[in-house]
């Protein structure tokens, strides 16, 4: 009995002992890793995926397998950080260059770096991207996914536009999928059509190729007819990737084409660029075709697209009608040259009414199409 109480003494102090310091430890007593963060982990590698095109130019994927992270990336051989270019779409390589991307993710330390070089060496002026509009079928097709998806609906876009836009196949009232705004026609040519369904009701397309395909510099053209009836306003231009993140006029807007109304005499093309400081008529220039021409005729639409500088012209890339450079902005105050950022999508459009053109009258003859042979990118 005596060795019993005293073995039972005993296992009572150790016990004691043992929850004292349990407590300590469980309390911060110790200064051990119990009250360490736990390490963040990695945001995976970007994966960089060049695709052949033509002339032997690439466009280039950047993607990433961490949900929700952010792609950044650079050309230009500098290591990316957050404040580098995000990615947005596929991009034209057309020149050489290194590509070096990062992922970053909320709670996540940034990936290692992916890089990789492209060394071309493509020839001045040599094709490196179409969309020719291709249609070998005996009826009218839809414009290619791939390449292109649309704006839809009737916000007014900005300019008290009143057109329903229409995407294919649509359903969305007034919209109508047996007759498309928009389709590839057997005569091997996008069809922009602009509809008056019933008075005051109007249907169009706005077609683009954000978040699929983009380029930045180089020598980009389109073979258009256009539509000259009072209200309507077709257009040929482009925005910068970045405006799903800074949106405009910060994204930069590079119109390559627009005409208003009915012909007039000069007929004319209005070329101009839009930016952060210059988002109205600051910087607009217009073509005057030449004596016995006007903008309804087949006519070749362009834009030369250099660091620091935006060139457009009308049939002869050899002769550009106004060229636009970071020193036309500098007496405009608060004004940000945007072209230099990244590259930019593809828009066609054929607006009706807006503050621009005016409403359509009695005189406006429906449906109205702009024609597109082709568009070209060219290095520069």
């Amino acid at each position: 009995m005596v060795r019993m109480s005293s073995v039972l003494r005993r296992s009572s102090t150790v016990g004691a002992f043992l929850v004292t310091v349990s407590l300590l430890l469980g309390c911060g007593g110790s200064s051990g890793n119990a009250s360490s963060a736990p390490p963040q982990s990695q945001a995976a590698t970007p994966a960089i995926s060049p695709a052949a095109e033509q002339g032997g130019a690439v466009v280039v994927t950047l993607s990433t397998t961490t949900g929700g992270g952010t792609v950044y990336y650079t050309t230009d051989g500098s290591t990316p950080t957050s404040s580098s270019t995000v990615y947005e779409a596929p991009f034209l390589v057309a020149s050489n260059l290194t590509v070096k991307a990062i992922t970053a993710g909320s709670g996540l330390n940034v990936s290692n770096v992916a890089s990789q070089s492209f060394s071309p060496n493509i020839a001045s002026g040599t094709l490196v991207w179409s969309e020719d509009f291709n249609n070998a079928g005996s009826t009218n097709t839809e414009p290619n996914p791939a390449i292109w998806t649309y704006d839809t609906g009737n916000n007014g876009w900005g300019n008290n536009e009143l057109e329903d836009y229409c995407g294919w196949g649509s359903t969305t009232s007034p919209c109508n999928p047996a007759s498309p705004n928009a389709y590839v026609g057997t005569d091997g040519a996008l069809h922009i059509v602009a509809e008056q369904p019933a008075t005051g009701v109007y249907t169009s397309a706005r077609l683009k190729t954000q978040g699929l395909f983009s380029f930045q510099y180089g020598r980009i053209e389109a073979r258009i007819q256009v539509p000259e009836e009072q209200g309507l306003w077709p257009a040929f231009w482009m925005l910068g990737n970045n405006i799903a993140t800074i949106n405009w006029p910060g994204s930069g807007e590079m119109d390559i084409m627009e005409r208003v109304n009915a012909a007039t005499t000069p007929d004319f093309n209005e070329g101009s660029i839009h930016g952060t400081g210059f988002t109205g008529t600051n910087l607009g220039a217009r073509f005057s075709f030449p004596a016995g021409e006007t903008a309804a005729g087949w006519h070749t639409y362009g834009m030369i697209w250099k660091p620091g500088s935006v060139s457009y012209y009308v049939d002869d890339p050899s002769q550009p009608y106004v060229t636009y450079t970071t020193s036309s902005i500098t007496s405009l105050s608060g004004s940000v040259w945007p072209f230099d950022a990244g590259p930019s999508f593809v828009i066609l459009n054929l607006a009706v009414g807006g503050d621009y053109p005016g409403a359509p009258n009695s005189s406006t003859a429906f449906p109205a199409q702009l024609v597109v042979d082709y568009i070209h990118i060219y290095t520069n």
